[in-house]
């Protein structure tokens, strides 16, 4: 049996996934949604972590999908994920909206719960329990909090509408990400299929609502200038729909509006067009003598 899974197919197994998604137990979508989060933000602070000993940023990208992949492998939530594979399954008529909704809002809850909980330990564990400053690592997780609240705050609308971008860019990719997770039958294949579209986003600088949901936090807890409001309106609400447009639209439907089974054309007998048969040499005999006798 070949490890491929075609598009197609694949297809198809999302919409399966979704199904099972919309059908989850509120606790299952809590636990699965805050470990997510809390593995995200081990990525996120082991890509800092290698970038705050001189080594170069791209070794931190290739680094992070670690978390991704982890979280993927034990089936559980990531809301950003979901964002495509969720209206997959409502446009095959598997998933109604209101379980689509659902599922995100209590992803996203448990998401933020998981990332908020690993960004308060990590705190801890890089200050010597609140007894240092967190060194080299908490100065770059405070400018990467800035940068992603006060940068697009100076900037006014446009940087409101810059980071609704930059959540657009992002997720097109993680969600690529997580429907390649599909793509492969063995365990290998389905890691290399997904690290490459996660460490594009990563390498590329752009925001994922979840990494932030680690970020954010941890910049305030270490002393950067910002507040919850700030981080909410600058980043969090603007990258989220940015998120939520490139997974739903440029993956979820892009991938079913090209790949879903498209019903076979039948034609009617009465849609048939009528053949006037030629007339036989017979007739047309009959027709000559005609004419010949009304001469």
């Amino acid at each position: 049996m070949t490890d491929y899974v075609g598009p197609k197919e694949l297809l198809q197994e999302a919409v399966q996934l979704a199904k099972k998604k919309s059908e989850l137990s509120v606790p299952d979508m809590l636990i699965r949604g805050l470990l997510s989060g809390a593995f995200l933000g081990y990525a996120t602070s082991l890509a800092v972590l290698v970038t705050s000993q001189g080594l170069p940023p791209i070794v931190g990208a290739i680094l992070f999908p670690a978390g991704f992949v982890m979280l993927a492998l034990l089936g559980l939530e990531l809301v950003t994920g979901n964002f495509a594979v969720l209206p997959v399954g409502a446009l095959a008529g598997m998933v109604r909206l209101g379980r689509l909704l659902r599922n995100w809002a209590w992803v996203y809850l448990g998401n933020l719960i998981g990332s908020l909980l690993y960004a308060g330990l990590f705190y801890l564990a890089i200050t010597n329990w609140h007894t240092g400053d967190g060194g080299a690592v908490a100065d770059l997780l405070k400018q990467a909090a800035q940068k992603k609240t006060l940068g697009y705050a100076a900037l006014g609308g446009s940087g409101w509408a810059l980071a609704f971008v930059k959540g657009i860019l992002c997720n097109w990719m993680v969600t690529i990400g997580a429907v390649l997770a599909l793509v492969s039958r063995s365990t290998a294949g389905k890691i290399a299929a997904m690290w490459l579209p996660i460490m594009t986003f990563f390498a590329l600088g752009f925001d994922h609502s979840v990494v932030n949901m680690y970020v954010l936090p941890s910049g305030i807890l270490l002393g950067a200038p910002i507040s919850v409001a700030r981080a909410i309106f600058w980043n969090l609400l603007p990258v989220t729909l940015g998120n939520v447009v490139a997974g739903t639209l440029f993956t979820g439907v892009a991938l079913y509006a090209t790949y879903a089974a498209k019903p076979a054309l039948t034609v009617s007998s009465a849609q048939l067009p009528v053949e006037t048969p030629a007339p036989t040499e017979q007739a047309a005999a009959f027709a000559g003598a005609g004419r010949m006798h009304s001469m």
